[in-house]
């Protein structure tokens, strides 16, 4: 090699050219390559000591930790240990020295990778390791780096990566453990002592004006009125290194938080600091901007540390309450609380709702929404979450206590709610009172006695609760906000913001709905008497005003049909072309809410509601945009088909409805049934416009169809005899429009609804003679035509086609199976060879549901022997018949589990799980001598890829069940068979894996095995590719 200052001009130079702008991916490869080679030879970690004490260069220093840090984690095991102990000295020495001047990054660098160190050897070979950690902390010049080491200690060590053993990360989280009280204490002392030393010049703030209200609640909240007095005192100023100090300290406890368990060593000193830093959080009284910067508080900065006498900014005051809530919510999201810890949850519950007070206090300066605006929106956020961890997981332990009153609590928390900034924020706190309803709600259930007491206790809270929240979904009390809310963009849940509010608004309702209806259906009435026009509102209220006719319909009903009336006269001018389709869409789903869910018998009878009928059933009417037709179309056929509540059998006017029914349909359907014996047109023009009219009318047909399936038989009858000419049109279209893939999808969706609504009504010859011409019509030819040629559009095809093959073999009795061989044959041999190799998951996962289904509900086709029978074998020695269909099904099943789709790999392994707890597929004797343990080799391999982690837990429970058929093949005959077949492991390495391999057959012991097995074995990989080459290994 060359010399060590020559090789360090050398890098830089290559640094320098790697990171130009001008410099080509094909050069910038060529140094990669380099790089790699240099780091790979024997002693190039002597060279990188060198370039970390000499270079100024960031991504010098930056690629030399990187090779110590591949050194450590990836070759340490064939490091000469004379070399370690070199290593091990030299690098504490060089943070030491030199801390102060390197980059924040390059030094929070440099201590994960001495920690990397301590992961592998302390205590053995590292022995004062920790202990040169709690001394850097003691020593206050190295206060800062000793907490970051702490921090990077409790990151590496306490849950480790993959790249150890089971036994390696159990002894670190066990020593790591052993050292917690003195950590504790140590950061106790830390924070403590700076609290103490800047709070001697806080000045005594005036009295509030408000002051004895605040007295009054914070003594019903802390029964400890030294402390109370204490937390009202106003925060000290720190100064910017003090401020560091803290922040570090408070990221050390909310990172230990997350994995040590409650115990005494968390003592009441340490909750009393934390909420003092909390404090700062929410502290609006003396919010002033500095001029001057402060440092960062992580130590990523690259300046130097700031004078301590540079005071630290507000910003830096709000991340001290940020990182002080962090912990606190740590605490509280651990549901397991042991029984000498109650005491302490009870002292942070407390102390939390002494900031909630603070918080929400009303002065002359500032209103409740003043102060919020000014804090620091991450701070609250993070209240917010306490707020949530408390009522879902701590209420039930703290509701009883009578030193924590629960309705003041309710009180703070309704004003902290209804004063939020946002909407978001506004939408979280909704969140907590669903919870607490919800709380409320199991706790009437499961102590009917007390029922009354409980209602009695929060009615009043929970009523105002009620109130308000139907006031913000109203424009007439809240139109300012509502109007910002985003009506259009659809999120994640393709909801809009404005269907999300509504619905977490309407949520909370109905849950007050089911502990008070008398008061929620009185609050209901008056504001829908007052304010009629608000149809968004109205039609959220549809579920009660259901309840609210049930109520009404023994007594007077006139108070009901004039709110009902009301509401419908504000409808036909609304449904035009001309009016904004907002207030159109509003009106019509107003109307399907009312035809729906009220379903009143005075409602077609109403002049308003027969307009609207007039006008869709016009065919010289100008035609609604799609959304507003088809939902008046439902609206109407629903006021049709739907029976009305209560109301006996032969009081139902079937017949006439019928007749009306028939003459909507008929109006609906005129132009389609128009089609009928024509060809598709030639000309474009026309072609799109016939297009339009089948899929129009078909789109209109399914969604009456899909919002009756659930109906009575009546209902349906009456459905389908309306429609009953446009379903065998269809069918005669399907062929002659085969191969245009839009109007194809809609017809099968049409087919999908009646299949899975109205298929008793269709009668079996009709079935048959659909399912038939679809197995026709849906050639190896025209299947590879939609999935290979058309795209996406073709496979939502297939993927019809596919959902009502689900639907007929789903269907009991023996109407339907003489078609099963032909689906399989469809389904294997025409479709399966198609999409196997295709790495798009499009059809594959309704092509495995269809499999699934066939199986699951058509067992007896492979397995015909009696139940008696199977009984008596156990299920194992039944014969089978159809075997090379069922080979093939669960080779594809098998085969899926080498793709990397996580959804499809879920979707068939729970598959597989149900085919075996309801028909012991596992147990066949055929699938047990066959396919067995080619299934647990797969997903053994698959968790030893780690492809797909998430599914961790439900692969090991799926391997349990496989094993479990035969715990005593699989432990002598399989696991040694495994294991002999692992490459990369030598023979005492899985002697020692099948040693640790307890043969315990309970569920958790054996798929901890599992994961032991993986993990061991991973790493066992990872240690025997860091050796050197021509390592003997003994």
């Amino acid at each position: 090699m060359a010399s060590e200052e020559a090789s360090l001009r050398a890098l830089e130079s290559l640094m320098t050219e790697f990171f130009h702008t001008s410099t080509s991916n094909e050069r910038k490869r060529e140094i990669e390559a380099l790089l790699n080679n240099f780091a790979q030879q024997l002693g190039a970690w002597r060279f990188c000591f060198y370039f970390l004490s000499s270079s100024h260069n960031d991504y010098v220093l930056m690629y030399s930790l990187s090779v110590f840090e591949n050194l450590i984690n990836k070759m340490w095991l064939g490091i000469p240990s004379e070399e370690k102990m070199e290593i091990r000295s030299s690098l504490p020495k060089l943070l030491l020295s030199q801390h102060k001047t390197l980059p924040g990054f390059i030094c929070n660098k440099l201590c994960k990778v001495i920690v990397d160190m301590g992961r592998q050897d302390w205590p053995m070979f590292y022995h004062d390791f920790f202990t040169n950690i709690l001394q850097l902390i003691q020593t206050p010049r190295t206060t800062p780096l000793g907490l970051i080491m702490l921090k990077t200690a409790s990151e590496e060590l306490a849950c480790p990566r993959e790249d150890l053993s089971v036994a390696r990360k159990e002894e670190l989280r066990k020593l790591l453990l052993d050292q917690v009280p003195t950590v504790l204490g140590l950061l106790t002392g830390v924070l403590e002592s700076i609290w103490d030393k800047h709070s001697v010049t806080a000045a005594t703030p005036p009295p509030s004006p408000t002051a004895s209200d605040a007295d009054d609640l914070l003594s019903n909240l802390v029964h400890t009125p030294a402390l109370a007095k204490q937390l009202s005192q106003p925060p000290p100023s720190l100064e910017a290194e003090s401020e560091r100090i803290c922040a570090l300290a408070l990221e050390c406890l909310s990172h230990l938080f997350s994995w040590i368990p409650l115990s005494a060593s968390i003592t009441p000193s340490l909750l009393t600091t934390i909420f003092h830093f909390a404090r700062l959080g929410c502290d609006t009284g003396s919010r002033k901007t500095p001029t001057t910067n402060s440092a960062t508080l992580n130590g990523g900065s690259s300046s130097p540390s700031l004078p301590l006498t540079l005071p630290s900014s507000q910003t830096d005051r709000d991340r001290l309450g940020v990182l002080a809530m962090s912990c606190i919510n740590e605490l509280m999201c651990k549901n397991c609380v042991p029984l000498e810890f109650q005491e302490y949850l009870l002292r942070v519950c407390q102390q939390t709702f002494i900031l909630l007070q603070r918080i929400t206090r009303e002065t002359n300066a500032h209103s409740v929404r003043s102060r919020l605006e000014e804090l620091d929106e991450s701070y609250i956020e993070k209240f917010t979450d306490f707020l949530r961890l408390f009522v879902s997981v701590h209420l039930r332990r703290i509701e009883s206590n009578a030193q924590f009153p629960v309705v003041e609590f309710l009180a703070l928390l309704f004003k902290y709610t209804f004063h939020q900034p946002t909407h978001e924020g506004y939408l979280s706190c909704l969140d907590i009172w669903a919870l607490f309803l919800d709380y409320l709600t199991n706790k009437i259930r499961n102590r009917l006695e007390d029922r009354e007491g409980i209602i009695n206790r929060y009615e009043d809270a929970l009523v105002l609760l009620l109130t308000e929240v139907l006031n913000r979904i109203q424009f007439r009390y809240n139109q300012t906000q509502l109007e910002e809310l985003d009506d259009e963009t659809l999120d994640d849940d393709q909801q809009t913001e404005w269907q999300r509010y509504l619905r977490h608004s309407l949520e909370v309702v109905a849950k007050i709905m089911e502990l008070f209806p008398t008061h929620a259906f009185t609050t209901l009435v008056r504001g829908a008497m007052k304010h009629a026009q608000s149809l968004a509102a109205l039609q959220a209220y549809s579920h009660w005003l259901a309840r609210f006719y049930s109520e009404v319909q023994r007594q007077n009903q006139q108070q009901f049909i004039s709110i009902i009336s009301t509401a419908m006269e504000a409808l036909p001018p609304l449904i035009s072309t001309k009016v904004q389709e907002k207030l159109l869409l509003s009106a019509c789903h107003l109307l399907v809410s009312v035809a729906t869910t009220v379903r009143p018998v005075f409602l077609i009878n109403i002049p308003a509601v027969q307009k609207v009928f007039s006008r869709v059933t016009d065919n010289a009417a100008q035609r609604l945009p799609e959304e507003a037709q088809v939902l008046l179309c439902r609206a109407l056929s629903n006021v049709l088909l739907l029976p009305w509540p209560n109301i006996p059998e032969p009081e139902q006017q079937w017949g006439e409805r019928s007749s009306h029914h028939s003459t909507l349909l008929s109006s609906l359907t005129r132009d389609y049934r128009e089609l009928k014996g024509s060809a598709p047109p030639q000309r474009k023009g026309q072609l799109e416009a016939t297009k339009r009219v089948i899929c129009q009318t078909l789109g209109v047909l399914r969604d009456i169809v899909e919002n009756i399936s659930s109906e009575g038989t009546k209902s349906r009858q009456i459905c389908y005899q309306s429609m009953q000419e446009a379903c065998q049109l269809s069918l005669a279209l399907f062929p002659t429009y085969i191969h245009q893939s839009d109007v194809t999808e809609e017809m099968l969706s049409f087919f999908l609804a009646l299949f899975q609504g109205l298929r008793v009504q269709m009668g079996v010859p009709f079935t048959e003679q659909i399912i038939q011409t679809f197995l026709n019509m849906f050639t190896r030819q025209q299947l590879a035509e939609s999935i290979l040629q058309e795209g996406s559009a073709g496979c939502h095809v297939v993927e019809k086609f596919l959902k009502i093959l689900q639907v007929v073999v789903q269907e009991p009795g023996q109407a339907f199976k003489p078609f099963l061989p032909s689906i399989l044959s469809l389904c294997m041999e025409q479709l399966y060879p198609i999409i196997a190799e295709r790495p798009s998951m499009d059809v594959k996962v309704e092509l495995f549901e269809l499999l699934f289904q066939l199986l699951h509900h058509n067992w007896r086709y492979f397995y015909r022997s009696s139940v008696l029978a199977s009984v008596n074998r156990d299920g194992a020695d039944e014969p089978m018949e159809n075997q090379p269909q069922f080979i093939a099904v669960m080779q594809a099943f098998g085969q899926s589990f080498l793709q990397p789709d996580i959804h499809l790999f879920k979707q068939n392994l729970s598959y597989l799980e149900t085919l075996n707890s309801k028909h012991k597929l596992y147990h066949k004797k055929f699938f047990r001598a066959m396919m067995l343990p080619q299934f647990v080799s797969v997903l053994l391999q698959v968790l030893i890829h780690k492809s797909h982690d998430l599914l961790q837990e439900e692969i090991g429970i799926a391997v349990y069940n496989m094993a479990s058929v035969d715990f005593s093949t699989f432990f002598s005959a399989f696991l040694p068979e495994f294991l002999a077949g692992c490459e990369g492991l030598d023979t005492s390495q899985k002697n020692v894996l099948a040693r640790n391999f307890k043969m315990e057959r309970d569920l958790p012991s054996f798929t901890q095995s599992v994961h032991r097995l993986v993990n061991d074995l991973r790493y066992y990989r990872l240690c025997n590719d860091s050796l050197p080459p021509g390592t003997v290994k003994l």
